[in-house]
C-alpha cells in the first residue's frame, strides 16, 4: 500500500515499506538501510538478532518486484559500520545485487558510510557526496535545507507517537513532509527512532499494518 502526494510539482508515493517511489523517474528512494548493523554489534560482543540484513533485502526485493524501477538511490547509511563488512553480510548483499544486476544504484554518503567505508566496488554502486540534484529535489542524508531544491533526506529515523485511551502509546515510523525539507523513515529494521511532531509547517504520515496514513492536526 502507498500514499500518493504531490511535492515540488512531482508525484511521489510514500510506501508502507518505509521508502519513497518516484513514478516519473521510476526511482526508488531508500534512507538508512544500515545493512550489517546486527553484525557490527555482534563484532563488539553484543547479543543481537541474526538475519536482519537478509530480511531487509527481502523487503527490498519485494518492492523491486512490485514496482517498475530503473534506479535505486540510497540516502546515506548503506552500511552501518566497519563490522558490517562481515563475510555473511557482504555475501547476502552481493547475491541481492546479482539478482538486480541491471538496476542503476547510487549511494549518497551518510555519516555511517564515512565510518564503514564505501561499499565494495564489485557491488557497482555509484557513491556520491550530498546533495544529489534530481529534478526539483536535493537528495541528501542530512536534513539541511537547500537554497533552490526541496530536500528529501534521512538520518533522523523519524517516528511518531500515537496516544490512546488509558495512557496507551504506540511509536510508529513516519514520513515528515515539510515546506523545504522532508524526512524519510529508516528502511532498516534494526534501527532506533527520533520522535517528531506535527505542526503548521509539517505533515506527518505514519506507517502501520502495511498502510500509510496522514495524521490529522488539531486545526484540521
Amino acid at each position: 500500500m502507498h500514499c500518493a502526494l504531490t511535492l515540488a510539482g512531482e508525484e511521489l508515493w510514500l510506501l508502507a515499506d518505509k521508502a519513497v517511489y518516484w513514478p516519473a523517474r521510476q526511482c526508488l528512494l531508500i534512507a538508512d538501510a544500515h545493512f550489517g548493523k546486527a553484525s557490527a554489534y555482534r563484532s563488539l560482543g553484543q547479543p543481537v538478532p541474526q538475519g536482519t540484513t537478509t530480511a531487509n533485502l527481502q523487503r527490498l526485493d519485494q518492492l523491486l518486484s512490485a514496482l517498475p524501477c530503473r534506479q535505486v538511490v540510497f540516502l546515506g547509511d548503506f552500511l552501518h559500520g566497519p563490522g558490517s563488512h562481515a563475510s555473511g553480510t557482504l555475501g547476502a548483499i552481493r547475491a541481492w545485487r546479482e539478482r538486480n544486476s541491471e538496476l542503476a544504484m547510487t549511494l549518497i554518503r551518510g555519516n555511517h558510510d564515512k565510518r564503514a567505508g564505501d561499499p565494495p566496488a564489485d557491488l557497482r554502486i555509484e557513491v556520491v557526496p550530498e546533495p544529489l540534484l534530481m529534478g526539483p529535489f536535493a537528495l541528501q542524508h542530512e536534513p539541511d535545507a537547500h537554497a533552490s531544491h526541496h530536500v528529501l533526506a534521512g538520518h533522523v529515523h523519524p517516528v511518531y507517537q500515537l496516544r490512546g485511551r488509558g495512557r496507551q502509546r504506540l511509536r510508529l515510523p513516519c514520513f515528515r513532509i515539510g515546506e523545504r525539507v522532508s524526512l524519510l523513515p529508516a528502511f532498516g529494521a534494526f534501527t532506533g527512532g527520533y520522535a517528531v511532531q506535527e505542526d503548521d509547517e509539517h505533515r506527518i504520515f505514519v506507517i502501520g499494518e502495511h498502510q500509510v496514513w496522514p495524521i490529522q492536526s488539531a486545526s484540521d
